[in-house]
């Protein structure tokens, strides 16, 4: 269901992922109903690659803002396609609901490929916080399709081909988990096997998609050891991957546009996206 939305001062196209309702959903507000708002880049510049932006907020809130609309715009500039997906939180949602809005978001992206000008191998999933950690979870919980499903959309796979995690929350069962994430997510007393399955860097196998990183050293609220607990595991396992960890910065800078040090972060995401074919034309 195409419905049209005002973001920061335009109109963009929005999605419902579950037009006809989200599974497991308590209600019919905004808040019950996961949708991506889709930012295309001009025709012309289109490099074929698409990405799935989730924003940060302790799934408690989404910052679409700086790590959404801004994140979407600042793809665009480089020929990429962005979809910000705004996932259902707690407390009135647990997992498994994000990651279900995640997947489905996924799906939704590889279905309609052609219509928006991207290459159903090029879709990878960018996440901040919080939203770094559904990102992590997408990439290290996701399936290659089911073929004999009714609907089109869950014959698609939902793996992504990348991952981009910017200060992510990742582990659940050490000292440097962030206690807001999990307990928005998983409640108060949740399952050890469950808070074990979903502490990503526990997760990770050859198959986890290829990964860059973000983090600083200053961040108190979700300290750089967790983006270095996943790029451990991602080097174990063999999977390409590349981190920066700035040494000053606050949690939740987004691109830093007016920090003289951490505005460069994103040149170094374009180096690796361009290194690894993202941000060429080809079709």
């Amino acid at each position: 269901m195409l419905i049209a939305a005002a973001c920061f001062g335009q109109k963009r196209p929005v999605e419902l992922l579950w037009p006809n309702g989200a599974p497991g959903a308590v209600g019919q507000e905004d808040a019950d109903r996961p949708s991506l708002t889709i930012y295309l880049p001009a025709a012309e510049q289109a490099t074929g690659t698409g990405v799935v932006v989730c924003p940060g907020g302790g799934y408690a809130h989404l910052a679409m803002d700086h790590e959404g609309d801004q994140i979407a715009r600042w793809l665009n500039s480089f020929g990429v396609a962005a979809f910000v997906l705004k996932y259902r939180l707690g407390p009135r949602y647990h997992h498994p609901a994000p990651l279900q809005d995640a997947q489905r978001a996924l799906r939704f992206v590889r279905l309609h490929a052609a219509d928006y000008g991207v290459r159903a191998d090029r879709i990878g999933i960018w996440g901040f916080s919080a939203g770094g950690h559904l990102a992590a979870t997408a990439g290290t919980h996701f399936d290659r399709g089911h073929p004999q499903a009714p609907e089109a959309i869950d014959r698609e796979s939902c793996r992504p081909d990348f991952l981009i995690l910017a200060y992510p929350v990742i582990s659940f069962t050490t000292p440097y988990t962030h206690r807001g994430s999990l307990r928005n997510l998983l409640g108060d007393n949740p399952d050890p096997q469950l808070v074990e399955s979903l502490s990503a860097e526990k997760q990770v196998t050859p198959e986890t998609p290829p990964t860059f990183l973000f983090h600083t050293n200053a961040d108190t609220g979700v300290p750089a050891e967790n983006s270095v607990l996943f790029y451990l595991a991602l080097r174990k396992a063999g999977v390409p991957a590349e981190m920066h960890i700035y040494q000053n910065g606050p949690h939740g800078v987004g691109l830093a546009p007016l920090d003289e040090a951490l505005s460069s972060w994103p040149a170094r995401l374009a180096d690796w996206m361009r290194t690894r074919g993202l941000l060429n034309n080809a079709k």
